[in-house]
């Protein structure tokens, strides 16, 4: 889904010297290298919140972080015995009330369960929020010139008769 939202927003609004930077984030993982950027790095971003009900995340509600794994380590004691799904969303709203609290607009989105309909209704929300946003920037969001260029070098490096790309 991350990966699509990029290229839709991206390919979209990315014209004219306009549009946002599409970034994708997966918590926790990506929390140290672009949450610091977003905590702390230049005051151009918007961060968006994507939040699918309890059925995602069933192993992360059953699976419970092992004693034995953490050994004698006293400083990591309050981890023992809890739900890898409660230390997420604990994280998710830590990052959250963190970069608000920078300044950081912060958008948050639900999703009651992850099935066809739920994934459809999401992906027609970003394609309508994606098209408003290109044309409230001038620019269309409908067409990919800056893609065509470099189609058209790469067309000519392979040796492709013409470059003309359709």
């Amino acid at each position: 889904m991350t990966e699509w939202w990029k290229q839709l927003f991206g390919e979209s609004e990315g014209k004219d010297g306009k549009g946002l930077m599409p970034m994708g984030m997966s918590y926790t993982t990506d929390l140290h290298s672009i949450g610091q950027y977003l905590q702390e790095g230049p005051s151009t971003m918007i961060e968006t919140f994507l939040n699918v009900g309890p059925t995602a995340a069933l192993v992360e509600k059953r699976v419970k972080v092992p004693v034995d794994e953490l050994g004698d380590n006293k400083a990591m004691r309050f981890l023992f015995n809890r739900y890898l799904g409660e230390l997420d969303e604990a994280a998710w709203q830590a990052s959250q009330k963190a970069h608000a609290h920078r300044g950081v607009p912060c958008l948050e989105l639900n999703l009651s369960k992850l099935d066809e309909y739920h994934l459809g209704y999401l992906m027609a929300f970003f394609q309508t929020a994606c098209a408003v946003s290109g044309l409230l920037l001038e620019v269309n969001p409908f067409d990919q010139p800056g893609v065509e260029v470099y189609k058209k070098e790469l067309y000519k490096l392979l040796g492709r008769e013409g470059t003309h790309v359709g």
